[in-house]
Parts: structure tokens; C-alpha cells; sequence
């Protein structure tokens, strides 16, 4: 099943509408769609490096907006924010996301929006903890715009030799991020 919507997604890349399915496919990702927008991002930054900025805007636009769907999901449509849970492997999600929400706040949003862990799990439990909606919005504009840019920028100044490197240690660079993001907050802490 995932291989043919892999599949799907990468024709759409390579089409005249490429702009426009990229859109859809960031927002329903957001929310319930299983394929990340990166899988089309990367052909259509690699095929013309002179829009990367233009396309990873649009995945960080329609990507909150998707967010936003995934937010009032949780909120007015519980049961189906659960079944989504339950499809993606995660039937204690609501339990264990709340728990995060109510000890780190913000920061599950902007750690987890900037990593390959699936966002519409962010933004249906955001919804389900009644999170901050304002709140919700800035943070996903940043960890999304943080992530949709650096892969269009690694693609545009690098190429295909450094997107198979990132790809290959995609982990590994989430989790260096992440402690640089962590690194910088505790330093602001310590020394302002």
C-alpha cells in the first residue's frame, strides 16, 4: 500500500502541477496523509534548484495550515484523531502525547515538527491537550519552515551527492539538531 502511494507522490513530482500537489500532499500529511511532502520536495528542488525557497515555502504553508486541520481534529473529532493514532501504531498517543504537552509544552512541538517522526501526531494531540492554538501556529511555522528549508537548501547548494548522505543518517542529523536546539536554549538559560 505504502509503495504505491510512494509511487503516486513521486509522479505528481515530476508533473505540471508539481506546485499544487506538493501543497496538498504537505497539508495532508499534516493531519492524516502517510507520505511526507520531503519525497517531493526533493526531485522538484533537484529539477529546478532556482525555486527551492519558493517550494519549501509552500510545504511550510500548507503544512501548518494541514496542522490546523490536524489541530481541530483532535479537538472536535476525538474518535476519528484516535483511529489516525491507532493506524500509525500509536494507541496509547493521546495518554502519552498529554503527558509530554503537560511537561514540555512548546518544545514537543518545535522537537518533534523538525523530525521524521510523523507530524500529524503533533498536531492531533495538540488538539487533543488543548494546547494554545496561537501558540501551536508560531511553533509550527518555525520547526516546519526550519526542517521544509534545510532540506531545500541542502539540495540546492549540495545536489543529489549530499541528499543520499542525508538520507542515509537522516537519525542521526535529527538528533544533532535537536541537541544543538536544546544546546542553545540551556546556554540563553544559563548566560541571559
Amino acid at each position: 500500500m505504502f509503495r504505491k502511494l510512494y509511487d503516486w507522490v513521486m509522479g505528481l513530482a515530476r508533473s505540471r502541477h508539481a506546485p499544487a500537489s506538493l501543497a496538498a500532499v504537505s497539508f495532508a500529511e499534516s493531519s492524516f496523509f502517510p507520505i511526507p511532502p520531503d519525497v517531493m520536495l526533493a526531485p522538484m528542488v533537484l529539477a529546478n534548484r532556482d525555486k527551492a525557497f519558493f517550494y519549501a515555502g509552500i510545504c511550510t504553508l500548507a503544512s501548518v495550515l494541514g496542522g490546523i486541520l490536524g489541530y481541530a481534529i483532535g479537538i472536535f473529532l476525538e474518535p476519528v484523531g484516535q483511529f489516525i493514532l491507532n493506524v500509525f501504531g500509536h494507541p496509547e498517543g493521546k495518554a502519552e502525547f498529554q503527558r509530554w504537552f503537560d511537561q514540555w509544552g512548546g518544545w514537543v512541538i518545535l522537537i518533534k515538527g523538525a523530525t521524521p517522526i510523523p507530524y500529524k501526531l503533533v498536531t492531533i494531540t495538540a488538539g487533543f491537550a488543548h494546547f494554545n492554538l496561537g501558540l501551536f501556529i508560531v511553533l509550527s511555522v518555525v520547526t516546519r519552515g526550519i526542517r521544509f528549508f534545510a532540506v531545500a537548501a541542502i539540495l540546492k547548494y549540495f545536489g543529489p551527492a549530499m541528499l543520499h548522505e542525508f538520507e542515509k543518517r537522516l537519525n542521526l542529523y535529527s538528533i544533532l539538531l535537536l541537541a544543538l536546539i536544546v544546546g542553545g536554549i540551556l546556554a540563553i538559560k544559563v548566560f541571559f
